[in-house]
């Protein structure tokens, strides 16, 4: 998707978010623990206006106390999407540092976590054209805010939680390429998906 121009407003960008989370993250139960406060309607989506990292920790300082502050069955998670900072994904990555020491500054370690999504996401030891960097690319740059609770009480309920991680890569392997794109193209389930 292109990341610029005039047709690049909140409800596209925000409409550009769900498609991937109901297509790709929902749809190939790549996060198996989604599902539920999505359809729940406890999933807010936040695009940020920030431009460089100054702005966007403050706009991740206000959803975190945000999202400490309601319950959560009034809100689960936080999807902080800001498309026009932290666009190269070396400068997203370090800044994950400092959302991080944002976190323990705000005395929510323990409470709150900030996981990450990018277009360009590159786990380490991969290369950029490698399949399983799919599971985090998003479209746009995403901080996601999440609750510890919530995480660990899916987490006690499964028997082998690494196996989410080993079992996306072999979805996505089977799927390659060509079926990320039918996916996320909303082209139906592609083989493999299952």
């Amino acid at each position: 998707m292109d990341r610029s121009g005039p047709e690049l407003d909140d409800a596209s960008i925000i409409t550009a978010v769900r498609n991937w989370l109901e297509r790709a993250v929902i749809g190939l139960n790549l996060c198996p623990f989604a599902r539920a406060p999505y359809v729940q309607g406890r999933v807010r989506f936040r695009v940020s206006q920030a431009t460089d990292d100054e702005e966007l920790l403050a706009d991740l300082v206000e959803e975190l106390l945000g999202l400490a502050a309601v319950a959560p069955e009034r809100c689960e998670t936080v999807l902080l999407i800001h498309p026009w900072a932290l666009q190269d994904f070396a400068d997203f990555n370090e800044f994950l540092n400092a959302a991080e020491a944002c976190v323990q500054q705000l005395g929510l370690e323990g409470t709150l976590q900030v996981a990450s999504f990018h277009p360009d996401y590159r786990f380490a030891g991969t290369r950029a054209e490698d399949i399983e960097n799919c599971t985090n690319r998003s479209p746009f740059p995403i901080l996601h805010l999440l609750r510890e609770e919530s995480i660990e009480r899916v987490v006690a309920a499964m028997d082998d939680p690494d196996a989410i991680y080993r079992r996306n890569i072999e979805r996505l392997r089977a799927l390659g390429a060509d079926g990320w794109r039918r996916v996320l193209a909303g082209d139906g389930e592609a083989d493999g998906a299952a």
